[in-house]
């Protein structure tokens, strides 16, 4: 019998992990010097960002390892991403839920964008405890980055992880912070329904973390989020809005920051600013991209995960779905030049059943997505990208499964 894989989450380095560890065992033995010695050791492993903050490497999965943060700036993608599109500041309390809080970032710069009356509640979960340990070594880039230290010191210090409090930054009366180790599959599920005006989805890439942008995550993420309140995360893959639109979210696209942008979610499509574009809707609606990351237990590792994923893609690659190679559903009812790779597409094409990018089924397909009705079937317009998603993907499903009721207006 195959053992149980055990899950491993992605975390700081193990060459950090290792200072972290050594800094505050020789604190806990009496040494009040230990962080003093451990900023050190740990200078030749913090990456200067942009705007003047330092991150850290997540540690090596097959040879390779992630930043933590963009170098563009870690305070500057906190705001831009998470923080900004967030639309707390007219509220007189927030409950904010920020999931792999890493290094304090993004809940530091809230505090620092909120007024000084509105009441701030923050949940922050973190499976590390080294990595939030960290920030406790790391200079501080803003001063409600001091703030979030303090919180840190206080949870390490009741857990008997630290030694000394060092801390001389005070929480003020109007902060609440509430920090929670653990994996966030397991003490999401301990938190009251209906209680957060934002999430901020913080995790390292799907290609890395995908239990953290599964289908059923997103679920219990619903669950948890006002009617109002938005989910923020800087990642636009397709399986992630893909599982997020199956959730019952609706979608839009985050501020770019950097060269992409992230993701905007929420039950309320007043709180979408900016529609995906129509090319990232295919994709999602049409093509293999969109499947979502399942983990029906909450419970599996990432690599069976991505593992699940990638066999559900094949079941469906030129089957049910487009392939996802050469982004076949973009070019549908367009004129394309290139002569190889319209080859590739027409045959991507005729796999599925359809005879030409501008044939009947091509144009019933993409239909929903246009101001007025291009294929004959007199739909409405749909003002969002969720539904333009679903009814596409539904549309797709009529043609491959053969419903010989419908009559395909040429």
């Amino acid at each position: 019998m195959q053992a149980k894989e055990t899950y491993q989450a992605l975390t700081i380095s193990k060459e950090v992990k290792k200072i972290i560890i050594e800094c505050f065992r020789a604190e806990r033995e009496g040494n009040k010097n230990a962080r003093v010695h451990a900023k050190r050791s740990l200078k030749k492993y913090l990456i200067k960002t942009a705007d003047g903050s330092y991150t850290l490497k997540s540690n090596n999965v097959d040879g390779k390892s992630e930043n933590m943060h963009t170098h563009h700036g870690a305070i500057k993608e906190a705001m831009k991403k998470f923080v900004n599109p967030a639309q707390l500041q007219e509220k007189d309390e927030v409950h904010i839920l920020d999931i792999c809080s890493g290094l304090g970032y993004n809940a530091a710069s809230c505090i620092k964008f909120l007024a000084d009356s509105t009441k701030i509640n923050v949940d922050i979960i973190e499976i590390s405890t080294e990595t939030l340990a960290a920030a406790l070594l790391i200079p501080s880039p803003i001063k409600s980055h001091e703030i979030i230290k303090k919180a840190i010191e206080n949870r390490l210090y009741d857990e008997g992880f630290v030694g000394f409090k060092h801390q001389g930054s005070k929480i003020p009366e109007n902060v609440n912070i509430n920090i929670i180790f653990g994996d966030a599959r397991n003490e999401i599920n301990k938190l009251n329904r209906k209680h957060y005006d934002a999430v901020f989805l913080d995790p390292f890439s799907p290609g890395k973390s995908p239990e953290l942008y599964s289908l059923e995550f997103f679920y219990i993420l619903y669950e948890k989020l006002k009617d109002n309140g938005t989910v923020l995360t800087y990642t636009s893959a397709a399986p992630v809005r893909s599982a997020m639109i199956q959730a019952g979210f609706q979608l839009g696209e985050g501020p770019a920051f950097g060269r992409t942008g992230g993701t905007t979610a929420s039950p309320s499509l007043e709180n979408i600013q900016k529609p995906l574009s129509m090319d990232d809707e295919r994709m999602i609606a049409l093509s293999d991209a969109g499947v979502p990351f399942r983990d029906p237990k909450l419970n599996d590792s990432s690599i069976k995960i991505a593992k699940r994923r990638e066999d559900e893609r094949k079941m469906v690659r030129g089957i049910k779905k487009f392939p996802s190679t050469v982004r076949t559903p973009i070019y549908l009812y367009k004129e394309v030049d290139n002569i190889r790779l319209k080859r590739r597409i027409l045959k991507n094409l005729k796999n599925i059943g359809i005879e030409d990018l501008k044939s009947g089924k091509s144009k019933f397909i993409i239909c929903p997505q246009f101001e007025e009705c291009i294929c004959g079937c007199g739909i409405e317009k749909l003002n969002n990208s969720a539904d333009r998603i679903g009814e596409m993907a539904r549309r797709l499903s009529i043609i491959v499964n053969g419903d010989k009721s419908f009559t395909f207006i040429r």
